[in-house]
């Protein structure tokens, strides 16, 4: 896990903007897979350039290569479950979808079509709602996406290496392949967990065996509470824990300093007023064994919740990521406001201990392009201004490791005369 004592570091949470030539392709559906599959190189090697041009130290292939974020691709990754149609009329969701405590706070809204994600139903003319397809575990679930994953890794170190940057590839976790994933083979939700988390693990440990930043997503462990309206805090936190005993299975043996944990609560535009707080379930973010932790810190409903960070203690030589810019508007932040944002929490955890980043991935939730790029081109630069404001502790950190390397008995009264600790 890199870390600065000089300046706080850049990064983000993942989607960006496909290359306008690759997203035709993508658009054009799978007629036009073999084209795409060859314009991915390219295009992943556009993405790093701009990130890297843009001031981002801690880039990714902006999840270009990936039809269906947190759904999708891990489709195409495993193999023990078959697809199933039913009528719409028939489809039972098992639980009431992450918007659901809102949904039923504010049915208005969401019948309005105003929130939650812009999923579109295909109606067919004279019938109604098109057949919906449900995704069911039959077998045992085996790991099959190798090829892919090695594609992907591939194509992200080569176009990082061209920049000299670090560089973190993103896949999901066990509780949100379980959002989708119908269970009719395991016999409880233990061991459904864990088959999922022993896939997955395959994934992750390529990415981290071929020295890659990991990033596991996982928007299942404070999004769930929408799905459940009817829990108390006490039994989602028992439900989540069971959650992140099966991510943390998935992450075994894998080195923590390599390890990210991106957490969010749905990322879907609404009210979010039903969310649940993070104090409620910090304890379980920190018990992820990572090397930084990146939350949402800019959207309004969670923005208030820094002050979290005055008990919630890090891991010895973790690092904090907070969302300093949002995906909920199209506003962009302007940064000084970013630098008041990370000093804020720079002061609380530590500047060598913070890196500036995002809510969550920006792409498809933010209306343009444009507006992706311009927000973190500004987050860079509220990063840079944040760096100036702490350059005193950042300064004293710095001593601090060159006198680490260097100590001996005559230095002492040095350590003493300047209040440092080493």
């Amino acid at each position: 896990m890199r870390r600065s004592t000089e300046r706080i570091l850049v990064s983000h949470a993942g989607v960006l903007p496909r290359p306008d030539g690759l997203q035709r392709l993508f658009d054009a559906g799978p007629e036009e897979q073999e084209a795409f599959d060859a314009a991915l190189p390219g295009a992943v090697a556009d993405v790093v350039a701009r990130q890297a041009a843009t001031g981002i130290d801690i880039v990714n292939d902006g999840e270009v290569s990936k039809r269906g974020l947190f759904i999708g691709y891990i489709r195409d990754r495993m193999s023990g479950f078959e697809e199933r149609t039913v009528p719409a009329s028939e489809f039972r969701p098992r639980n009431a979808g992450v918007t659901g405590r809102d949904s039923r706070d504010f049915p208005g809204f969401y019948a309005a079509g105003l929130g939650g994600f812009p999923i579109r139903r295909l109606v067919i003319p004279g019938q109604g709602p098109a057949p919906v397809t449900e995704y069911v575990c039959t077998g045992p679930l085996k790991y099959t996406g190798a090829a892919d994953a090695r594609a992907d890794i591939d194509r992200l170190s080569a176009a990082a290496a061209a920049h000299g940057v670090d560089a973190f590839l993103p896949a999901i976790t066990p509780g949100t392949v379980e959002h989708w994933l119908l269970n009719e083979h395991y016999p409880d939700d233990e061991s459904f967990l864990a088959a999922i988390a022993d896939v997955l693990h395959e994934e992750y440990k390529a990415i981290t065996d071929a020295g890659l930043l990991l990033q596991v997503d996982d928007p299942d462990l404070p999004d769930g509470w929408q799905m459940f309206p009817d829990m108390t805090v006490p039994e989602y936190r028992r439900y989540a824990a069971l959650r992140v005993e099966a991510l943390n299975h998935a992450l075994r043996g894998i080195p923590p300093e390599q390890v990210r944990l991106h957490v969010c609560w749905g990322s879907h535009h609404g009210p979010h007023r039903d969310d649940i707080p993070l104090r409620d379930i910090v304890d379980l973010i920190l018990s992820v064994p990572a090397g930084c932790y990146s939350i949402e810190a800019a959207n309004p409903r969670h923005e208030h919740e820094w002050i979290v960070w005055e008990d919630a203690k890090l891991p010895d030589g973790a690092t904090l990521m907070p969302g300093v810019v949002g995906h909920a508007t199209d506003i962009i932040e302007h940064p000084e406001l970013i630098a008041q944002r990370l000093t804020r929490y720079a002061q609380l955890v530590g500047a060598e201990n913070v890196i500036a980043g995002t809510d969550c991935g920006l792409a498809g939730r933010v209306g343009h392009a444009e507006i992706v790029w311009a927000k973190l081109e500004d987050l860079a630069a509220g990063a840079r201004l944040a760096s100036r404001a702490l350059a005193g502790a950042l300064s004293t950190l710095s001593l601090q490791k060159i006198l680490k390397n260097m100590c001996s008995i005559r230095l002492c009264r040095i350590c003493i005369r300047y209040n440092i600790r080493i």
